[in-house]
């Protein structure tokens, strides 16, 4: 046998499917108890301009945390994607300001480079068998070093590359319907979203994805070149973290190298957050979507309250926390 049945796998998929529908609902539910406890909290929080800022954080988290979903299905984790994410910006700002490319061509070496490091982790560990958490906490250092040494840690501008700034801050939608002028970065982060849940529900890629994270043996034993599959959607993964990197540089209109620390854990919240079992096998990007929204939303609210940023970072934690043991209530009780 070379490959999966397709019949069984869909089956596989609609089983999953069904077993996150109660944790996407509480997911939802929670987003919404907060949009109503914060709105009742500050008058300031439903207006417009901030209900903006809040899409606009989401735009970039989220495509992290889309990328992050890929791999954790399968059973991974990567710990890299905030620091990739710094390291694409900058060499972004290598092909574009410094060596004076045309923005397609910096459009591509973002993703191209992304993908390139993502194709470098799944190598750790599907060859390598480095555990994915060494292997990315590895890819992690290496890359924030990178970043540091080939920017001369200082940042890079885009002042000269007209245009730029409206990968992230431009609005198509605003120029069509004024009354919303929704940022181009969330309309991305939709496209993207679009495109990776058709890939995990459509197409041979997604269901192995799935497959890796359930019972990756199995797969092994039917025939499979599962290193393969786990290179190429450590490597999809990577390239989706790419336009992660774009959407932050365009924003800052700049390329930080000291940024990106800190963006995995709330890209790992957001996805835990929205029913993907840290444990593989189980997820969707829909899911993840409403995850960080709620990361944004509570990041905002407590902004808005003026709590302390020490203690939005408790919470954070606090809510990583429940999340990971809502999971591991869910799995004891299906097993």
């Amino acid at each position: 046998m070379t490959a999966l049945n397709q019949e069984a796998s869909e089956g596989l998929l609609a089983k999953l499917a069904g077993s996150g529908a109660h944790q996407k609902l509480l997911a939802f539910a929670s987003l919404l108890i907060l949009l109503i406890g914060f709105s009742i909290a500050s008058p300031n929080f439903m207006q417009t301009a901030n209900i903006i800022a809040i899409l606009q954080a989401t735009s970039v988290n989220g495509v992290l945390a889309v990328a992050a979903t890929l791999v954790i299905i399968t059973g991974g984790i990567d710990l890299s994607v905030g620091t990739l994410m710094t390291f694409t910006a900058v060499m972004t700002g290598v092909a574009l300001t410094n060596l004076g490319l045309p923005l397609p061509l910096g459009v591509l070496t973002a993703i191209g480079t992304g993908a390139l490091c993502g194709f470098c982790s799944g190598t750790f560990v599907a060859k390598m068998k480095i555990p994915p958490f060494i292997a990315t906490l590895g890819m992690m250092l290496i890359l924030k070093g990178l970043s540091l040494v080939i920017s001369g840690t200082r940042p890079i501008y885009f002042n000269d590359t007209p245009g730029f700034d409206l990968i992230s801050r431009g609005s198509l939608i605003g120029q069509v319907f004024p009354s919303l002028p929704i940022p181009n970065g969330v309309l991305i982060l939709f496209v993207v979203a679009g495109v990776a849940s058709y890939i995990l529900s459509r197409t041979v890629l997604g269901r192995y994805c799935f497959a890796l994270g359930s019972n990756e043996e199995s797969v092994r034993l039917s025939g499979v070149n599962t290193d393969w599959w786990k290179i190429a959607i450590y490597s999809l993964s990577g390239a989706i973290v790419g336009i992660g990197g774009l959407l932050i540089a365009s924003r800052l209109n700049s390329a930080q190298p000291a940024l990106g620390l800190g963006y995995e854990l709330e890209a790992i919240a957001a996805v835990v957050i929205g029913g993907t079992s840290l444990s593989g096998g189980r997820g969707t990007i829909l899911g993840t979507l409403i995850g960080a929204l709620i990361m944004a939303v509570l990041t905002n609210g407590l902004r808005i309250l003026s709590v302390a940023q020490e203690w939005q970072t408790v919470v954070t934690g606090a809510i990583i926390i429940l999340a990971v043991y809502a999971d591991q209530v869910r799995r004891n009780k299906t097993a």
